[in-house]
């Protein structure tokens, strides 16, 4: 093989394995159904402790005190034809006053060990690639990154998801490290999302389901 003819060979065996890699990232990355597959839905209202409570029965629901507010919502979808191994879902509820998420979110669902509250870096990509998302993931504060807020994550098995959180009057002098949406606020003013996320922590895509 003369020298010409090596050089060639190793070019088309280099450009061939960078087809490969793109190929293998564009299939990692590729959603395995879209946000009409599911027709998600949501509510969200506020509610009476009596009434959280028996949406959470036989736990009960997080406890509201003076001058608190419950928000009570639900989301539902129907399972995809053809549902991912490893895959799941989370449910964002986010202030759209202050961008911030709350700071506990109370979860129940028929299969309760399909569901938990807390954050990962899917929802960093999430804000990252939907504007109407800011404050889902971590925010940099004086060169630091913090992340105080709750999501909801759920199962692809988990319809439908029961959530509430508590709204607490504002208090003076709260770090911004530390901040979360507080009352008073009306249901208009949160924001319900469902994100697509798959096994590798890949975000496929959101959909926004309230307001």
């Amino acid at each position: 093989m003369t020298r010409r003819a090596g050089l060639i060979l190793g070019i088309a065996v280099l450009l061939a394995g960078l087809g490969g890699v793109a190929v293998r990232q564009w299939w990692h990355d590729r959603p395995p159904y879209g946000p009409e597959a599911l027709s998600a839905r949501a509510t969200l209202r506020i509610v009476d402790q009596a009434t959280a409570n028996a949406a959470f029965k036989p736990s009960g629901a997080d406890f509201a005190g003076d001058g608190d507010q419950i928000f009570l919502g639900q989301v539902a979808w129907d399972r995809p034809p053809r549902p991912q191994k490893g895959g799941s879902f989370r449910i964002v509820l986010l202030d759209k006053r202050s961008h911030l998420l709350p700071g506990h979110i109370a979860v129940t669902s028929a299969r309760p060990d399909d569901v938990f509250s807390g954050s990962d870096a899917a929802m960093d990509i999430a804000q990252e690639r939907y504007p109407w998302l800011r404050g889902a993931g971590t925010r940099e504060i004086n060169g630091s990154y913090w992340s105080t807020g709750d999501a909801v994550f759920a199962g692809v098995d988990a319809s439908p998801v029961t959530f509430q959180i508590v709204l607490r009057p504002a208090r003076e002098q709260t770090p911004p490290e530390l901040a979360v949406p507080t009352a008073p606020a009306a249901v208009e003013d949160l924001l319900v999302a469902l994100i697509c996320v798959g096994p590798d922590g890949q975000v496929y895509w959101a959909q926004r389901l309230l307001h």
